[in-house]
C-alpha cells in the first residue's frame, strides 16, 4: 500500500560523507561513560551509532583504534579546557591556578574517560596523535608554569621539574576522586575547595624555596 503524500517517514537520514567517524567516537564515548570501559567494541559502537556492523571498519581497523580516536578528542577537550581557564585569568599566579584546578575538574566531570586516558587500555605509542594529544594537555601547564617563573621565584631550566610536580599533585587528586577515595570532596564544591587548596600550598612552597 502506497504512503498518503503528506505521511511522516520516520527513517534515519543517511550520515554524509566524513561524518560517520565522529559518530563512531561519539557513540563509543557514550558507551564507555555507561560503563562500557576499555570493552567497547566496533560493533557495539556501530549499534550505537544507528550504522551497519561493517561501517566502522571503513575508518578504523580494530577496536584499538577506534579507542584511541576517543581518547584523542578526550585530551583535546582536557587541553581546551585548561587553555580556556588560563586564558580567563588576570595574572600569571591566578592563571597556573586556574590550569590545575580546570585538570581536576575535567576528571570530575568525565570521570570513566579521563580514567581511560591515563590507563593502558591501548598502546598509545602506536597512535602517534594520540601521544601528541597527551603532549599537548602537559604544554599547557608547562606555558603556565613558564608565565609564573618570577612570580615563583624559579628558572627557565626548572620550569619541566616544576610542571612536573603540578602535574603529580593535579592528576593524584583527580585520581582519588574518580576512584571513590576522597569521600569528604563531594560535591563538586568540597572538590574544588580541597584542589584550590592544594594548589595553593604548592605555590606557596615554590616561592618560599
Amino acid at each position: 500500500m502506497t504512503p498518503p503524500p503528506n505521511a511522516t517517514r520516520t527513517t534515519k537520514p543517511p550520515y554524509h560523507h566524513g561524518d560517520l567517524p565522529r559518530a563512531l567516537v561519539a557513540a563509543a564515548t557514550r558507551l564507555i561513560e555507561d560503563g562500557a570501559g576499555a570493552q567497547v567494541t566496533l560493533r557495539a559502537a556501530a549499534e550505537a551509532a544507528g550504522v551497519s556492523i561493517a561501517a566502522p571498519y571503513r575508518h578504523f581497523e580494530s577496536r584499538e583504534a577506534l579507542l584511541a580516536a576517543v581518547l584523542i578528542e578526550g585530551f583535546h577537550e582536557l587541553t581546551q579546557r585548561m587553555e580556556d581557564a588560563r586564558a580567563a585569568a588576570t595574572e600569571p599566579l591566578a592563571a597556573l591556578a586556574a590550569t590545575g584546578l580546570a585538570y581536576v575538574r575535567f576528571a570530575a566531570d568525565r570521570p570513566a574517560l579521563y580514567r581511560l586516558m591515563f590507563s593502558p587500555a591501548c598502546d598509545k605509542a602506536a597512535f602517534p596523535e594520540l601521544m601528541d594529544a597527551g603532549h599537548a594537555s602537559l604544554a599547557v601547564l608547562q606555558d603556565a608554569v613558564r608565565d609564573a617563573r618570577r612570580q615563583l621565584g624559579i628558572t627557565e631550566e626548572a620550569v619541566a621539574r616544576v610542571a612536573l610536580s603540578g602535574w603529580s599533585l593535579t592528576h593524584g587528586l583527580a585520581s582519588l576522586y574518580v576512584d571513590g577515595l576522597l569521600a569528604d570532596a563531594r560535591p563538586a564544591e568540597a572538590l574544588d575547595a580541597l584542589a584550590q587548596g592544594m594548589i595553593a600550598t604548592l605555590i606557596a612552597g615554590l616561592r618560599a624555596s
